[in-house]
């Protein structure tokens, strides 16, 4: 009957998803990725795709282009169809809990993906990286940046830019990076001009570029009439650039404005580029290969009625439970070091990034 079962469920996934790709004998992931817009979650599906499938399994990828009411429509459409372990980048964290408690109902394990699922207890684990010392890297890149560009102009007026309130990960870059900028700025070697502080204000809704570039914008106008900004704490790739857009509109960059520090994460191509001609300063690389690779362990060993490996039973708790989660370690690039960690590890050619 679990055979029968399990092809009936085949055929009602390729009329109602799209036949999975390469069904094997050892069962469907579904895969909710939370948007094409941003080439990271691209690489992360076909990644988690290409290694499910070499270790025996079909998948359903669909992605919901951070819109919410479509993403638990296809979560839903995923359950009803008997698709047998679910991985999710929520795009809300705080929005899937009916969706997963009849994910439960059908004894449907649930992976959260990088983004923890809060207010839930239907999360069996959480893979991720830790996001906490993404945001100490990103900080002390931005202080490294300021001590190499601006040394003798202390002390350095810095603007804070938040990611997106409804994802969990966003507090941890933004307490990691504090953790290191929160002395300097009770020293007084950092000053923020605005007086913007704090994730109720600085975040940046669906990490949406246009968003931080309109932001940035009005930080220049209001606070930088006749001050020179020296640094930008940006968690993300994709604000990154609009940020250096609003600066670069203004003069920063050219004659003798020099272009301020500006972080970033993903290392997603435009970005590198942008650090290779000088504009932005560093980013965050997280190897979504490595981190699709722990996530098919883990739903492996779930699946095989086995614990899978752990190394943090402690940090996330997501409002219900603390979620047993896999971190790995993030790695810091700016253009002393791209070559030897994007182009060394595989993850782009020389070609792609020039």
């Amino acid at each position: 009957m679990k055979i029968v079962s399990a092809a009936l469920a085949a055929c009602t996934l390729a009329v109602g998803l799209g036949a999975p790709a390469f069904a094997q004998d050892k069962g469907t992931i579904g895969i909710a990725m939370p948007t094409q817009s941003s080439a990271r979650w691209i690489s992360d599906g076909h990644s988690m795709e290409q290694q499910f499938q070499a270790a025996g399994y079909g998948t359903v990828l669909q992605y919901a282009e951070d819109d919410i009411p479509t993403q638990l429509s296809q979560i839903e459409n995923m359950i009803s169809q008997g698709v047998d372990a679910l991985v999710i980048a929520a795009i809300d964290g705080t929005t899937l809990s009916s969706a997963l408690e009849n994910a439960a109902a059908a004894g449907i394990p649930v992976i959260a993906y990088d983004r923890l699922i809060r207010d839930s207890e239907n999360v069996n684990y959480y893979a991720t990286f830790d996001n906490f010392q993404v945001g100490v890297q990103q900080a002390e890149s931005l202080v490294k940046g300021l001590n190499e560009r601006f040394a003798d102009q202390k002390p350095w007026n810095v603007e804070l830019f938040g990611g997106s309130p409804d994802d969990n990960n966003a507090y941890f870059f933004y307490d990691g990076a504090m953790s290191v900028l929160q002395p300097l700025i009770d020293a007084g070697d950092v000053v923020i001009p605005s007086g913007q502080m704090g994730m109720d204000v600085v975040g940046t809704l669906r990490w949406d570029p246009a968003t931080a570039q309109s932001r940035m914008d009005n930080l220049l106008s209001a606070n930088y009439g006749d001050k020179t900004i020296h640094g930008v704490l940006s968690p993300y790739d994709g604000l990154s650039i609009g940020i250096l857009s609003s600066l670069k509109g203004v003069g920063y960059g050219s004659g003798d404005m020099a272009m301020p520090i500006v972080t970033g994460q993903d290392a997603e191509v435009p970005s590198v580029k942008s650090m290779i001609a000088g504009e932005q300063y560093s980013t965050i690389f997280k190897d979504t290969r490595e981190l699709a690779g722990v996530t098919v362990k883990m739903v492996d060993a779930v699946l095989q009625g086995q614990e899978p490996e752990v190394n943090d039973t402690e940090t996330y708790n997501n409002g219900v439970k603390v979620v047993p989660s896999y971190l790995l370690e993030p790695v810091s690039v700016d253009a002393t070091n791209y070559e030897d960690i994007l182009v060394g590890s595989g993850y782009y050619t020389a070609d792609q990034i020039q």
